[in-house]
Order: structure tokens, then C-alpha cells, then sequence
């Protein structure tokens, strides 16, 4: 299990509101895998987003079937720093019409 593999099953997870993966939308912050263990920290575009555990809930669920000898899967919601849409790649910037 890599971060890069992480990175990988999280493409899946799309934010509905937008239609784009959290990948591509640069809200994935960090990822660090420690064995089996796997921790992301991941954030929403607004500190008042809806979806917020419908996302966190959906990317750990993405994660352990992607990588299922994964022991322990966290998906932690950060606020800081505050999303912005510098954090969107090329793809996402794209699809959004930007």
C-alpha cells in the first residue's frame, strides 16, 4: 500500500455538488500509510459543507475496497487551511468551465 494507491481509489470519490473526484479538486491534504494503517486528511471547499460526512464516509469505504488488506482506514476532515480553488488541477478547472 503506497499513498500513490490511496491517492489512486480516491479519484473515485466525486463531490456531488460539482461532479469532480476530491483528487482533482485538491482536497486531499495529506496521506500517510503506516503499514496497514492508512490515514487522509481531507477537506470540503466550504467549513459548511453539507456533504461533509457523506464525503469522509465515502472515501473510507473507497479506500477499504480499493486496498483491502488496509487494517485501519481514517478519513479525518481538516479545516485549515481553508480550501481555496488554487488547490484544483488542470482536470477539475476544466470541468468546471474554468
Amino acid at each position: 500500500m503506497t499513498p500513490e494507491a490511496v491517492r489512486a481509489a480516491l479519484r473515485e470519490v466525486v463531490d456531488p455538488e460539482v461532479g469532480v473526484n476530491v483528487v482533482d479538486l485538491g482536497l486531499v491534504y495529506g496521506i500517510v500509510v503506516d503499514g496497514t494503517a492508512i490515514t487522509v486528511d481531507l477537506a470540503m471547499t466550504s467549513a459548511a459543507c453539507p456533504l461533509s460526512s457523506h464525503l469522509q464516509g465515502e472515501a473510507e469505504a473507497t479506500i477499504r475496497r480499493a486496498l483491502p488488506a488496509a487494517t485501519r482506514v481514517q478519513v479525518k476532515l481538516v479545516e485549515e487551511p481553508p480550501w481555496t480553488p488554487a488547490r484544483m488541477n488542470d482536470a477539475a478547472r476544466a470541468a468546471l468551465g474554468g
